[in-house]
């Protein structure tokens, strides 16, 4: 069963919070960043990307960034821009989107889960970004960013949550500058807070990671190395938990992830239409853009025309929890045999567009030319993430959008 603690979070004032909290670090490049924390000096981004802090041309892994991340860190907790609460308690985040809500517990999962597998993950991870997170968390000796995490609902936990959020007023209410509205409150009752460490420890299986793969094994992998240096350890040490934010699965909702290509391995624009007719029924849509439909439906943007692509009745295994993805029927149809890509994680001439980015965004690359044709994607669904990590199979790269983003800073665990 799962382990879900309570601690002692680190937190901002009201009166900063908004401008404190940040996207997370892997949504953004450098300059991005840069753009994002101007005019917002207590913005987390400080510590999160403390390259921005640095000349333009700082190599983001040298040890002047990490060193930068370590004393911004201190600085903000000095300021009193960050301070921790007196005792360990669970909070309540919000997220609102285009009027849906979803309401998440904020506390720490436990490393001994993650390595025994009751947190289920769906993504491999890059070993290049494990060791750049995993020095974060090493050096700073604290989670500074959470991990999104979907677990089975359970009424009893729905239940305190819904009581929370309409008897009590939410310590952070703000709306981020990409719309999206951010509530935030404290369980500051102990009995409340031993009871939802029950419920977790008892209703509840395993847990998910929906979000943040590279970010969790950091968190796990230091917690480990942690327990491993440390002759007296116990178990109890606060390194042997990770920041993490639980939503019940049935509130979550997974984008649509989309695919752009910078070329078409040679071949014209009649001729791969020709090739891709073997795999898909295809219909023009002309200059309005389609979105797919259902299922094993897709949507192509090619010199200036939209395309509906239907994959064709026996191209795809509706019985095996990765043939059955629109991303492996794309990769083994499309990428992999016509335009030659092999390594997803790897190759250059593919790109990834997150559908938060809307259409929109694949006709742009597409007509100014940084890309040849582009296809978005039937999003994944809850129920499909879950039975791919359930069954130990691992997603393709980039399948899975989730929307919104935590925001930073509202609350960081720190590991002693």
């Amino acid at each position: 069963m799962a382990v879900v603690k309570p601690f002692r979070g680190l937190r901002p004032p009201g009166s900063i919070a908004k401008d404190l909290s940040c996207l997370p670090y892997d949504v953004m490049n450098t300059e991005e960043a840069r753009k994002m924390a101007r005019g917002k000096p207590v913005s987390l981004l400080h510590i999160t990307r403390s390259e921005i802090d640095l000349p333009a041309d700082t190599d983001i892994h040298s040890d002047e960034v990490y060193n930068r991340s370590v004393s911004n860190f201190r600085l903000w907790q000095e300021k009193g821009w960050l301070v921790q609460d007196e005792k360990p308690m669970f909070y309540i985040y919000a997220q609102t989107m285009k009027g849906r809500t979803q309401y998440g517990i904020v506390g720490c999962a436990s490393v001994d889960d993650y390595l025994c597998g009751v947190i289920k993950k769906h993504e491999l991870t890059r070993p290049d970004k494990e060791q750049d997170r995993m020095i974060h968390v090493r050096i700073n000796d604290a989670n500074i960013e959470p991990v999104f995490f979907a677990y089975p609902d359970v009424a009893e936990i729905n239940a305190i949550v819904d009581y929370i959020v309409s008897s009590e007023t939410p310590e952070y209410d703000f709306i981020s500058e990409d719309g999206f509205g951010h509530r935030f409150w404290v369980m500051r009752r102990s009995e409340t807070n031993r009871q939802l460490e029950r419920l977790f420890r008892d209703k509840v299986p395993c847990t998910y990671v929906a979000d943040g793969h590279h970010r969790t094994a950091a968190a796990a992998l230091v917690g480990k190395e942690k327990r491993e240096s440390n002759p007296s350890h116990k178990g109890t040490e606060e390194y042997n938990f990770f920041l993490a934010v639980h939503f019940p699965a049935s509130q979550l909702n997974i984008i649509d992830y989309n695919r752009t290509i910078k070329d078409l391995n040679g071949l014209t624009a009649k001729e791969f239409l020709g090739r891709i007719e073997k795999g898909f029924v295809i219909e023009e849509k002309g200059k309005r853009a389609y979105r797919p439909r259902h299922l094993h439906n897709f949507s192509m943007y090619l010199e200036g025309l939209w395309y509906s692509l239907a994959a064709r009745e026996g191209t795809y295994n509706d019985n095996d929890p990765i043939g059955i993805l629109d991303v492996t029927i794309l990769t083994d149809l499309v990428l992999g045999p016509i335009l030659d890509i092999q390594d997803l994680r790897r190759s250059r001439r593919i790109d990834f567009v997150g559908g938060i980015r809307g259409l929109g965004e694949l006709k742009k690359r597409v007509d100014r030319g940084d890309m040849k044709v582009a296809f978005a994607l039937y999003p994944v669904s809850m129920d499909q993430l879950i039975n791919i990590a359930d069954s130990g199979n691992i997603m393709p790269p980039k399948t899975t959008w989730f929307e919104p983003k935590l925001r930073s800073g509202l609350v960081i665990h720190k590991l002693s």
